[in-house]
């Protein structure tokens, strides 16, 4: 009875969504989520710094731009923070302690391009999204390097 009681309860309340890449042995990663995200981020910015503001006081004419630059600014702070999360699992959930022997650097490799999503959100800086590129691709070979591999760094744009 108390065991019926608790159930419906229990199944009553809302269950929280949650979000997760595997805290399973999946196996299942690679760092194309965080290469994609990031160039969408310099793709945003390259759009940002190239984005003319109207030459007139006319209202919709600005009323366009800005719709225009915030949603350019929502996807690079979106996709900065995509980046973010996609490098995050790869160093805290595929890389062992044992990685460190043949990359020494790879701590301080993933804390500086962690740093540099968070300048990305921050700034429209187009060398800092050329910088988080460089390190996306660093850690990608890294990563293929650490699998016996050697896949190609191809980009989308």
């Amino acid at each position: 009875m108390l065991r019926s009681a608790l159930s419906a309860i229990f199944n009553s309340l809302p269950a929280p969504k949650v979000k997760a890449h595997c805290d399973g042995p999946c196996g299942v990663y690679d760092p194309a989520s965080a290469r994609i995200a990031a160039e969408a981020v310099l793709s945003m910015t390259k759009k940002l710094i190239a984005l003319e503001p109207p030459q007139s006081n006319d209202p919709a004419l600005w009323a366009t731009y800005n719709n225009t630059f915030a949603r350019y600014v929502a996807i690079k702070e979106d996709q900065a923070k995509e980046t973010k999360t996609e490098l995050l699992i790869l160093w805290t959930d595929y890389f062992k302690p044992e990685h460190l022997a043949t990359y020494p650097d790879l701590h301080d490799t993933f804390w500086k391009a962690s740093k540099l999503c968070s300048a990305c959100k921050v700034n429209i800086d187009l060398a800092k999204a050329e910088e988080l590129m460089k390190s996306v691709e660093k850690i990608h070979n890294m990563f293929w390097k650490s699998k016996g591999r050697a896949d190609a760094w191809v980009t989308a744009s």
